[in-house]
């Protein structure tokens, strides 16, 4: 029951955020989805390192000099995965006009869908490796910590949320149907997890590479996505000060609850 929560809780931060559509009349300001972008940017950024780097290079610690190899690996692995991804699959960044990936016939707003859903691909792995590890008993990866992360990035996810179904709105959805786009792309984060966890079952000895494989994706989304966004256009200092916050946020619950 603490594993299915744990994975399940990043998913309720997205449906709450997108549930936003409800209660706002208008579309996120560009300076607050700059905002919001250099939190999440400073969550994941935070998270990688913490959560998944640190325990996979400890869990490697009886190769000795060779420890670095695992985590070395694993997060070229991942970040190479998302950059297939990104170049297999069509989608549209929010707030952008130039749709990336193969040319395709789809509307906007599902490129929009398929963006986000992207975006959370590793977020889901991330959590999901965790709980892996968890479950494997693990003695570097604490029930507290793997729900450190999980609310970590369920705090992430709300506001990103928000960043979807709004924009939905404004793309002239329904109310219903924004909330519903907003909802449905995060419902790959608890896939991804469950698929993690039995990819970690299976192979034990591959935890430190899946653990450095979410944090290597992870990282690619923020450089490649986040950080350009939270940066972009005037007062780009506010996107640091809100990564910096992020960052402290989740580093705050990883050391804390760890």
């Amino acid at each position: 029951m603490q594993t299915f929560w744990g994975i399940l809780i990043p998913f309720l931060g997205t449906s709450f955020g997108a549930a936003c559509v409800f209660f706002m009349r208008h579309s996120l300001d560009d300076l607050v989805q700059r905002s919001l972008a250099g939190f999440a940017a400073g969550v994941m950024v935070a998270a990688s390192i913490w959560s998944l780097l640190i325990p996979a290079i400890d869990q490697s610690a009886g190769l000795g000099r060779f420890a670095f190899f695992p985590a070395f690996a694993g997060f070229w692995f991942g970040v190479l995965f998302l950059l297939a991804l990104d170049h297999l699959i069509p989608h549209l960044h929010v707030g952008s006009d130039q749709a990336e990936g193969p040319k395709n016939k789809l509307g906007r707003t599902t490129m929009m869908l398929l963006a986000v859903t992207l975006h959370n691909i590793p977020e889901g792995m991330a959590v999901g490796v965790m709980y892996a590890g968890f479950l494997a008993g693990s003695t570097q990866i604490t029930a507290a910590s793997a729900l450190a992360l999980s609310l970590g990035i369920a705090i992430q996810n709300f506001p990103e949320g928000a960043i979807i179904s709004m924009p939905l709105r404004a793309e002239g959805e329904s109310k219903a149907k924004a909330f519903a786009g907003g909802v449905l792309s995060g419902v790959v984060e608890p896939i991804s997890a469950v698929l993690t966890i039995l990819a970690a079952q299976l192979v034990i000895p591959a935890l430190p590479y899946l653990l450095s494989f979410a944090a290597g994706a992870m990282l690619y989304v923020v450089v490649e996505e986040l950080i350009p966004e939270m940066s972009q256009g005037r007062h780009s200092n506010l996107g640091t000060v809100f990564f910096a916050a992020g960052f402290s946020v989740m580093m705050v619950l990883d050391v804390a609850l760890g």
